[in-house]
């Protein structure tokens, strides 16, 4: 049956035909100009060009991407009567977050209509959610929102998505930018911006992400975790579609290590050290002993030769062997016996010479 309505549109190309059958299973009508829905499905890399300007599904992807936010927040709004801002903001959020449309690309069959060099198409993670968004964008181009908004609630939610289920499924912006940020080795931080009482006396709370010093998103909500999440979603979102956004992320990184790896100009030395040894010179590890030094005699006059003679040869004895007057402590005198002994050998020394 659907052949026979494809052979009545007389189509010119077998292919054509064969496209319009695909997208037919996919969308569920038959597009009106089939031109919106081949740029859909037509990836950067092929490089086509109308009248010198590139041809590809990236103008239709930044349109549908607004025009599904549009519709799946207008289904959330009516389906979830009486939810926060809060709420909703997350339930649209789990649904149109690229995971997801990559799951539902590959589900319809999108993934297998899309035109792309082989080296993108295996490693463009993105691929299918992209095209997703791009045929929303043909679709609204074609036949208007109504059809958008037909398309998502009886062919996307009605076959595909419990919109229950996905409203009370925790989805952890912050635990997968954590994980971003931790393979790409690059520190991420949550900067409280404000936090304030808002009317009813309920608290607000204001986070900022900062990646390598770099402003990332900001996020607002009711406790630190709504406004956490939120900042790490809007980041995501930055860092899928602002490639200079993640240069300036990883030149900032560059900056760092740099910094970190300089090299230290002084090398220390690998020798041992001994300077926890202490050593005494040489001189002072045997102290001489003192000698005890007698009371200096008054001058006397000079002795005959011989008397002379005897006395050095008895001092010399004396020095020679007697140690009698060497002692480990100096003997403790007063002034005044210094002076009676002084005056003592005086007086000997006068009377030997009478």
């Amino acid at each position: 049956m659907l052949s026979n309505i494809i052979d009545r549109i007389r189509l010119p190309f077998r292919k054509e035909k064969e496209l319009y059958l695909s997208l037919y299973k996919i969308l569920g009508f038959f597009p009106k100009d089939i031109h919106y829905y081949k740029q859909a499905l037509m990836h950067k890399s092929i490089m086509r060009r109308e009248k010198g300007k590139p041809i590809n599904n990236e103008r239709l992807e930044f349109l549908g991407d607004a025009i599904l936010g549009a519709v799946v927040g207008h289904i959330v709004y009516i389906h979830f009567d009486g939810k926060r801002e809060g709420f909703l903001t997350n339930t649209r959020s789990k649904i149109v977050q690229r995971e997801t449309l990559n799951k539902l690309a590959r589900e319809l069959g999108i993934t297998d209509l899309i035109l792309s060099s082989g080296h993108s198409s295996s490693h463009n993670s993105y691929l299918g959610g992209n095209a997703f968004e791009a045929l929303v964008g043909a679709i609204y181009l074609d036949k208007g929102y109504k059809a958008c908004m037909q398309f998502v609630e009886k062919r996307i939610l009605g076959n595909f998505i419990n919109i229950d289920k996905v409203a009370y499924k925790e989805v952890n912006f912050k635990s997968k930018l954590i994980e971003w940020s931790q393979k790409n080795r690059v520190n991420i931080d949550f900067k409280v911006v404000e936090e304030k009482k808002v009317e009813g006396g309920s608290p607000m709370f204001v986070y900022q992400v900062l990646i390598e010093g770099i402003e990332g998103g900001i996020g607002r909500g009711y406790t630190k975790k709504e406004s956490q999440q939120q900042a790490s979603k809007i980041t995501l979102e930055r860092l899928r579609k602002e490639p200079q956004y993640i240069d300036a992320i990883f030149a900032a990184k560059t900056n760092r290590t740099k910094m970190e790896e300089m090299p230290v100009q002084t090398v220390p030395d690998t020798e041992p050290t001994d300077d926890f040894i202490l050593t005494q010179p040489a001189e002072e590890s045997n102290p001489p002993k003192s000698r005890k030094t007698a009371p200096k005699q008054p001058k006397q006059d000079k002795l005959p030769k011989q008397q002379e003679v005897s006395l050095q040869d008895e001092e010399e004895k004396e020095d020679e062997f007697d140690l009698s007057d060497i002692t480990a402590t100096p003997a403790k005198e007063s002034r005044e016996d210094i002076i009676a002994a002084a005056e003592e050998a005086a007086f000997a020394d006068e009377a030997n010479h009478q």
